[in-house]
């Protein structure tokens, strides 16, 4: 597998001091998509997401695992109007299940 140049950003966001917020998103086929998102540059950037599958097999993704055959971390910014606003209880509950 090619190194991901993103590796030294994500971390950089994921390690800063910035506020975080979490999100939610699923769609007719059973998926769901969980990010925890800083603000850089105006925009909303994921620096850890949750896939779960239709299977309901969780996947995890951030800056020590930027993806894998089964998907990868957004390389784009969140269009949040897309998203629902969670907690961050409930984003970790959901990390910390899908580890």
């Amino acid at each position: 597998m090619v190194p991901d140049v993103r590796q030294p950003l994500v971390r950089q966001l994921a390690e800063s001091d910035a506020p975080r917020h979490y999100w939610h998103m699923g769609d007719e086929d059973g998926r769901a998509w969980l990010f925890e998102s800083v603000e850089g540059d105006g925009e909303h950037w994921a620096v850890r997401q949750v896939e779960v599958g239709a299977d309901r097999l969780a996947r995890r993704y951030w800056w020590r695992r930027l993806q894998d055959e089964y998907g990868f971390l957004t390389d784009q910014p969140l269009e949040i109007w897309e998203l629902t606003e969670i907690t961050e209880a409930a984003f970790e509950a959901v990390w910390e299940a899908a580890g």
